[in-house]
């Protein structure tokens, strides 16, 4: 059965948006297409979305993901990117985050979990 969804669009709000779309384009070298008037919309790495409970008011949270957070870390640091360190040691992977020049903060952790976009693209193989 095809999925109903097609894609994620995720909105980052931020005090100095030109700044931020310039460090994910240079920084993170992400492809974008100007949807007119010089606004930039990224693209993304595979993702997936967990529904975590809560009792408390309803937040999202925004992480990008690596292979190697040590590695990643390091060079992202080489270009001038401030990440909070020590990284954290959680259950389900190593977790920092790291401050975009409009002064938000997003999260990125390496997985120690199996990753959900690998069971889709196993699919997508499948049936090609």
């Amino acid at each position: 059965m095809k999925p109903l969804i097609s894609g994620a669009h995720v909105i980052i709000y931020s005090q100095d948006a030109e700044a931020d779309r310039k460090f994910f384009k240079d920084v993170l070298g992400l492809d974008s297409v100007d949807s007119g008037g010089g606004w930039l919309i990224f693209a993304l790495p595979p993702s997936e979305v967990a529904i975590h409970p809560t009792d408390e008011e309803e937040r999202h949270e925004f992480y990008l993901l690596c292979e190697d957070i040590d590695a990643t870390a390091k060079e992202l640091e080489r270009k001038g990117v401030h990440l909070k360190r020590p990284f954290d040691e959680a259950r389900w992977g190593r977790v920092t985050e790291l401050t975009l020049p409009g002064g938000g903060r997003i999260g990125l952790y390496q997985p120690k979990h199996p990753l959900a976009h690998a069971k889709t693209e196993a699919r997508t193989t499948a049936k090609s």
